[in-house]
């Protein structure tokens, strides 16, 4: 889902946990026209022009985005977006194989990093995940492959909090060994990561997205 910000009574906040209805738009400080949760701060206002839809192939970025999504739970996207940099530092990048390899060490020396969200579950969360998606990565070739199989056909904005792709892959992963990768978790990485174009209608980056994604050549299977 878009990133958590504060919007007036009766509106859903979006989070990983609820989404904020997509044809909502507004009118920035800067004079530009955005979903309305991209003009809640400058970090979000950055992230929602240059990132978020945006289609991604690069597996560390895919990585990378799945355990913050997973880290995000309960918080704001915000309070992700601004340890981002720190989250890079201590998880090498999310390099998944290098990952893959910390031990209790490393998992002693997260809980005490600051600079991230000190939570025993989705530490330890991370270092399995990046284990099983070398697993897929062995499998499909590439993380990218494996994901953008469960690319939906184009539909309009949606205030779903899951669909049934999302669903769909939040059971593989399941399956496969993943944690803290719920339906809800799936979708709003399935957004970010440009697999729906959920800017809203009238947002100045929906068009600029959806020509992105049209000249996307998506990541086939290697088996």
């Amino acid at each position: 889902m878009p990133p958590s910000v504060a919007l007036s009574a009766g509106k859903k906040s979006p989070t990983s946990s609820s989404v904020a209805v997509m044809d909502e738009i507004s009118v920035g400080d800067d004079g530009v026209t955005r979903c309305a949760w991209g003009n809640g701060t400058p970090d979000y206002a950055a992230y929602h022009d240059d990132e978020w839809g945006r289609p991604v192939d690069d597996d560390r970025r895919l990585f990378e985005k799945l355990i913050l999504e997973g880290f995000q739970s309960g918080l704001s996207w915000l309070t992700i977006l601004r340890k981002r940099p720190a989250f890079r530092a201590a998880f090498d990048g999310f390099d998944y194989e290098r990952v893959a390899r910390y031990d209790e060490g490393d998992v002693q020396r997260l809980l005490g990093d600051a600079g991230i969200v000190r939570h025993q579950g989705k530490i330890r969360s991370t270092i399995n995940n990046a284990q099983r998606a070398i697993e897929v990565v062995d499998e499909f070739g590439s993380l990218g492959a494996f994901i953008w199989s469960f690319e939906p056909e184009p539909v309009p904005p949606t205030a779903n909090a899951s669909t049934p792709e999302s669903t769909a892959l939040s059971k593989e992963l399941k399956r496969r060994g993943f944690s803290f990768v719920g339906p809800t978790t799936a979708y709003a990485f399935m957004q970010a990561m440009g697999l729906v174009n959920d800017h809203s209608e009238g947002c100045v980056v929906r068009t600029a997205v959806e020509m992105e994604r049209s000249r996307f050549v998506r990541p086939s299977a290697s088996r």
